[in-house]
């Protein structure tokens, strides 16, 4: 292990070289999203004298305590948040593809210096790694009145903006960018698909789980007014970002939770917040935009078959209640129609189907169907425990993070795992490097899906009966 530098279009840095790969971390793309610039769009980083160090993550955003045991939040932390992280198996070279990776969490929680999105090994491949954070909860989603929307967005914009700018400064093409993510990393994904300022900023992309929950303003708004009711009246621009944190957490935990006739779909999602369609930074849901700025990019896009199981075995949302969930969400006539397609399954049985169709798999399944570019679907079959093929198993196999905390619940030691894992970064190396990931193009009537598997393979339309009965009601707007 060695020190190494490289120079940035705002100063050099110094990161560490080790096992052949070059790892620079916490580099600031923006300023400070705090103090004057508040709830604002990221402003760029003014340029800094000497050598800067990066070799250490930089602060996570605000948000909630996460599972794992990841350490809480503290703004004693730091608010020096929007930062980003590079590793490099060739820094002194030109012309690799660069894998741009957009973290999940229900845009409520995550950061870059998470274990599982270590991206050294990725990076082994032939690629340059970039991990970043951008703003959550209130700070990113959060529709605050004289605020612009959807500040994660722009935060994601600016980093991508960065990316373009000093991709060859660790030897990758600035010109050959794909930018993957899971769940609300996916998400945020299908929104850059959708918004012109996106334009030129990647050329491919990999959405894991596409979550199908957007607000209108108007919910957006509601929700504020109740996280501003917990603050005591007080503005969130003259509130800490502990104290929107706290104040959010509680409407999520007492008032988003299990009443349907209040909250509606988002007593089953427990997402306080979600990308805004708000007609200027997003002007619609992803797949109604889907012919527009992002119409010639090269997608993958695809789910796991038991997305909800985490959730379920979590004790997440209105566990169980199935009648409410179908009456809620789902389009008329899906309780026979599930009944009809799964006559074995029981009542919980189909009400995480239930939940995984409405959550992920079809909105997912419904970007795959709209999206004019080349698009290639997939699925992970692979179910190593009891919590099958659940939502988040396919982020250490894509990173081959498989030492890591949520690798090993979720995969239980498996000693399938490695193979699993080499097929992910098999395939999503390979599409960005070609724009192949080695399967059949998706084409809606036929819908030939890659199943990821101890045994891969490709297959005609594996979730029909599900993809029949939401074809009556896309996912629409909260």
């Amino acid at each position: 292990m060695r020190l190494i530098t490289a120079a940035t279009t705002t100063g050099g840095i110094r990161g560490v070289l080790d096992d052949g790969v070059a790892a620079f971390k916490g580099i600031p793309y923006a300023k400070s999203p705090f103090g004057a610039l508040r709830m604002a769009a990221p402003v760029p980083m003014d340029p800094w004298d000497g050598i800067r160090d990066a070799t250490r993550f930089g602060p996570r955003p605000p948000q909630p305590a996460i599972l794992l045991g990841a350490p809480a939040w503290s703004p004693a932390d730091g608010l020096d948040c929007l930062t980003v992280n590079v590793w490099s198996p060739d820094p002194g070279g030109s012309g690799l593809p660069v894998m741009v990776w957009i973290y999940g969490g229900a845009y409520i929680t995550g950061s870059a210096d998470l274990p599982e999105y270590d991206g050294a090994r990725l990076a082994r491949e032939g690629v340059v790694v970039v991990t970043f954070n951008h703003r959550i909860g209130m700070e990113g989603f959060g529709q605050v009145e004289g605020a612009p929307a959807n500040r994660g967005l722009l935060d994601q914009l600016a980093a991508l903006r960065w990316v373009q700018e000093n991709a060859s400064a660790f030897g990758g093409d600035p010109a050959n960018v794909t930018v993957f993510g899971e769940s609300a990393g996916a998400g945020s994904i299908a929104c850059l698909l959708a918004m012109p300022a996106a334009a030129g900023l990647f050329g491919r992309a990999i959405a894991q789980s596409v979550p199908g929950v957007f607000f209108s303003p108007g919910v957006a708004s509601g929700i504020t007014a109740s996280i501003v009711d917990r603050l005591g009246g007080a503005s969130p621009y003259d509130s800490g970002p502990e104290e929107l944190v706290a104040a959010a957490g509680a409407v999520m935990a007492e008032e988003g939770r299990d009443d349907p006739d209040r909250w509606g779909p988002m007593a089953f999602s427990r997402m306080p917040f979600a990308p805004v369609v708000d007609g200027e930074v997003l002007s619609d849901i992803p797949w109604r935009a889907a012919g527009g700025a992002g119409r010639d990019i090269e997608l993958v896009v695809g789910f796991t078959r038991d997305e909800y199981r985490l959730f379920h075995a979590l004790g997440e949302g209105m566990t169980g209640d199935l009648a409410a969930a179908m009456e809620t969400l789902a389009p008329a006539g899906a309780d026979a129609a599930y009944r009809a397609a799964h006559p074995d399954a029981t009542t919980e049985e189909l009400f995480v189907l239930l939940m995984s169709d409405w959550l992920f798999r079809m909105p997912t399944a419904l970007l795959a169907d709209a999206h004019p570019g080349p698009t290639y679907a997939y699925e992970l079959t692979w179910a190593p425990t009891a919590l099958g093929a659940c939502h988040g198993l396919d982020v250490p196999l894509a990173f081959g993070t498989l030492d890591t905390p949520l690798a090993g619940m979720l995969m239980g030691g498996s000693a399938e795992a490695e193979g699993l894992s080499r097929q992910f970064r098999t395939a999503w190396t390979r599409f960005a490097a070609t724009g192949d990931p080695g399967w059949p193009v998706y084409e809606p009537a036929k819908a030939v899906t890659h199943l990821f598997d101890v045994d891969p393979s490709d297959v005609a339309d594996p979730e029909a009966p599900s993809r029949a009965i939401w074809s009556e009601r896309g996912i629409s707007i909260i």
